[in-house]
């Protein structure tokens, strides 16, 4: 008999806004400015990558500071040991590059939504069946938004989140194949996060927010 999976479901805050603002900052500190601005214009998603050092000393800190208006991930986890501790500060959803099914595992059991990174069919069905609350089409920009019409074939149910390389264009254009949300990161970020214009990242937000308003 198949074990039935107690899949943890996407937040309200990501199937409404349908954008994760992916921050790969060089430290720690770059993020509260950002994330500010972020939140402030509706992008109520934050996935703080461990590239950044020392982001989990930092995580439970920046969980608190949005925690009424923002949900904040923790991605590019790579094993259980990261997995652990982001859930221990805090993270409201995790995200891998990889199809982790041991980090899937872990996540249901704590009822945290998880993103699994993958390409293939065999990956991304795998990821499914494991529990993952959407997967990760990773890189999306290697096979385009068609992809997911075509795995809509043989998994009719499989939510996804494209990720990599992903700008507006190609994010009105996931949307529209049946993308549940999209990542995106440097077409939305610009340099922002290395001390850049703030108010043009408000005008990228804006942009962003006004594609997947207008998708499908």
């Amino acid at each position: 008999m198949t074990a039935i999976i107690s899949r943890p479901p996407l937040s309200d805050r990501l199937s409404t806004g349908r954008v994760i603002a992916v921050l790969r900052a060089p430290q720690v500190s770059a993020l509260a400015p950002v994330c500010d601005v972020l939140v402030e214009e509706g992008i109520l998603s934050l996935e703080l990558t461990l590239t950044t050092p020392h982001l989990l000393d930092s995580l439970s800190g920046l969980a608190d500071r949005y925690a009424d208006n923002a949900d904040v991930g923790v991605g590019t986890v790579l094993d259980t040991a990261d997995a652990s501790k982001a859930i221990d500060s805090g993270a409201q959803y995790l995200v891998t590059p990889t199809m982790n099914l041991s980090v899937i595992k872990l996540a249901v059991e704590h009822q945290i939504a998880v993103f699994p990174g993958g390409l293939t069919p065999t990956e991304l069905g795998a990821g499914w069946d494991a529990g993952a609350a959407a997967v990760k089409i990773f890189p999306a920009q290697t096979v385009g938004a068609a992809y997911l019409k075509h795995l809509r074939g043989p998994f009719p149910d499989l939510e996804a989140i494209p990720s990599g390389g992903v700008d507006l264009g190609a994010a009105g254009e996931w949307l529209n194949a049946g993308a549940v949300a999209v990542s995106i990161g440097g077409p939305l970020l610009g340099d922002a996060l290395k001390g850049g214009d703030l108010g043009a990242l408000r005008d990228r937000c804006r942009a962003v927010r006004a594609v997947a308003a207008e998708a499908g």
